[in-house]
């Protein structure tokens, strides 16, 4: 198959020189010009299958050159980056029929993914999934730059997802496509959450203009269940995605029917966090002050979530409800065949409550074992080794066995999580947590443009270590990486799974009712 011809015209095309051996290393055939004036001439001396035109160039402009180029070649796409975000000249150059906008600064990604959009989304077929995908591909695209609601984007996410999950279970090359489509949805879910975030936690106490979080559901789903006079079974397992409950639903299609919905992670999307907002039902704040011999704070030794039976007494005590609950944490095999055996004993309860910890501890496994990180190299593999483990599990007998029962069950999680790819560079005391997708401290140093800061953790809800203490977020597949001995800290953690930042995988996270089937 012949190269693909590109030009593309920028007055300081020589500091383009990585994205464009980037385009070439995808085999691509890039001519650069350094302006307006070069590129009419060469856009009459050859052909090209795209144009890439910056939009701020002396002499003849984008804009310009746009309106000339379509002149002479009005079927070839044109892509226009610029520096501004006005209004007027985005118009201009929708009006003059562009085939794309982006706004500087752009990565290799970003182009690539536009040079995909315009150039092989109508050549990238080779089965049903392929096709069916590429009729989706607009309307996909068309919806990230609509979404206004979380509502909005729990429906999107899910329709990526689903072709996630389809075109990987087919042999298309249309798995890449996906993957920068996903990227650009949570650029996009990024800035949604960093303009929305404030307002949801304005109105903590309920409401229209906030999503249901993880201070809610006990409140909203597991309290109108008991009040029915349901048995009820909380089911909580960490770090469980949406993709990975969609590949284990099947296994599990036979016993229970099922109410799936999503909800919303707070931040950070940590276990220290969000499970305890959980099991409290308040956000991490309250627990430090009500409950302070409950909470742990960042730079303590001790274990973040050792007082999660505790947390769960404290809520039903503040509703004034009396019910009778059992609470268990499944680390290994053993806890788990245990727990099957000894399920009877749990029934005469209101709520028992159990926590599944075995992709949590996956994700760590895949970060510090080499052989872990090459079974799981990427998502599809991460989930087939989440069916496999369920499969072959305590986890799958026990839900078996609950089905028997014929009592209700809430399967949840209390956060996702995402393969990074992108350090940032950050500088932190000594005090600073080491997680990677948020960090927690008074001397903090870092780039304000590429992360959500807090510098108010009271108003966010959350607790400061320190009077001056700030947090701040990674999103899409950031990760954040200490200047010193850089290169090997990138090395190391780069493609691995992690959590405690912005992304859809990290806060839109399954809710589930699970109701048995009649034996």
């Amino acid at each position: 198959m012949a190269q693909h011809r590109i030009l593309w015209a920028d007055d300081e095309i020589d500091l383009l020189k990585p994205h464009i051996l980037f385009l070439k290393g995808k085999g691509y055939d890039v001519v650069t010009v350094n302006s307006g004036r070069d590129a009419l001439e060469a856009v009459e001396a050859e052909r090209f299958d795209l144009i890439i035109l910056d939009e701020n160039m002396p002499g003849l402009t984008g804009l310009e050159t746009l309106s000339r180029i379509k002149q002479s070649a009005p079927l070839v796409p044109v892509i226009m980056i610029t520096k501004s975000e006005e209004e007027n000249i985005m118009n201009q150059a929708i009006g003059s029929k562009i085939s794309d906008y982006l706004i500087k600064p752009v990565n290799p990604s970003q182009i690539l993914l536009s040079i995909k959009k315009n150039l092989h989304s109508d050549a990238l077929v080779s089965q049903q999934a392929t096709i069916d995908y590429r009729q989706e591909f607009s309307n996909i695209s068309n919806l990230i730059s609509e979404c206004r609601t979380i509502g909005d984007w729990y429906d999107l996410y899910g329709k990526l997802v689903f072709w996630e999950l389809e075109l990987s279970a087919t042999d298309t090359s249309m798995d890449e496509l996906l993957a920068m489509q996903k990227s650009e949805a949570n650029t996009a879910f990024n800035k949604f959450v960093r303009k929305n975030y404030e307002c949801w936690m304005d109105n903590m106490a309920g409401g229209d203009d906030r999503p249901l979080m993880s201070p809610d559901i006990f409140r909203d789903k597991i309290f109108p269940l008991i009040d029915a006079g349901e048995k009820v079974f909380l089911i909580v397992i960490d770090n469980f995605r949406l993709d990975q409950w969609r590949t284990v639903k099947p296994m599990l299609s036979d016993l229970f029917t099922f109410e799936e919905e999503l909800y919303t992670s707070i931040l950070p999307t940590a276990t220290q966090y969000s499970r305890n907002a959980i099991f409290s039902g308040l956000m991490p704040l309250a627990i430090s002050r009500m409950f302070p011999e409950l909470w742990v704070d960042e730079d303590e030794d001790e274990g973040k979530n050792l007082n999660e039976s505790p947390l769960i007494a404290t809520q039903f005590e503040r509703f004034r409800r009396k019910v009778r609950f059992s609470y268990n944490k499944v680390n290994d095999s053993a806890a788990g065949e245990k727990l099957v055996r000894e399920l009877s004993n749990l029934e005469s309860n209101d709520l028992n409550v159990i926590v599944l910890n075995f992709i949590d501890m996956l994700s760590h496994a895949r970060t510090e074992s080499k052989m872990i990180r090459e079974l799981a190299a990427n998502n599809a593999a991460y989930r087939s080794l989440t069916e496999s483990w369920f499969r072959h599990s305590s986890a799958y007998d026990l839900f078996r066995k609950i089905a028997s029962t014929g009592h209700r069950v809430v399967l949840t999680t209390d956060h996702g999580t995402i393969q990074v790819d992108n350090p940032i560079k950050v500088v932190g005391d000594k005090n600073t947590n080491t997680n990677l997708r948020y960090k927690v401290g008074k001397n903090l140093n870092y780039n304000s443009r590429q992360v959500y800061e807090i510098k108010r953790p009271e108003r966010f809800g959350l607790p400061s270590p320190n009077v001056s203490s700030a947090y701040i977020f990674a999103g899409g597949h950031d990760f954040f990486a200490y200047p010193n001995n850089y290169n090997h800290y990138v090395q190391y953690y780069d493609g691995t799974f992690q959590h405690g930042g912005i992304s859809m995988e990290e806060m839109l996270i399954p809710l589930i009712t699970l109701n048995a089937k009649r034996q």
